[in-house]
């Protein structure tokens, strides 16, 4: 089981129809991000896909820094539950 199958989203919901929200929104694009690394391993010359993985990359880092500034204690939870920080 590769680290994209285990991620759910479900676990940083803030409510049962939460599809919005920061946390959630860092999720999605956790996920993508793995599952677009994953193809570039295999499709090395694939530059167009690579500068949108850059693109996610920055877009999931703002939202992190926007979480961190608004809510500390649901950023580190994304962060462990993500697994982004070693």
């Amino acid at each position: 089981m590769s680290k994209v199958d285990s991620l759910e989203v479900s676990q940083l919901r803030l409510h049962e129809k939460d599809t919005g929200s920061a946390d959630v929104q860092i999720a999605l694009l956790t996920k993508r991000i793995l599952e677009l690394t994953q193809h570039l391993k295999k499709h090395t010359k694939d530059h167009s896909s690579r500068r949108g993985l850059l693109k996610l990359v920055a877009d999931r880092r703002s939202l992190l820094d926007y979480l961190k500034r608004t809510a500390s204690e649901r950023y580190q939870a994304a962060l462990e539950k993500l697994q982004l920080r070693k």
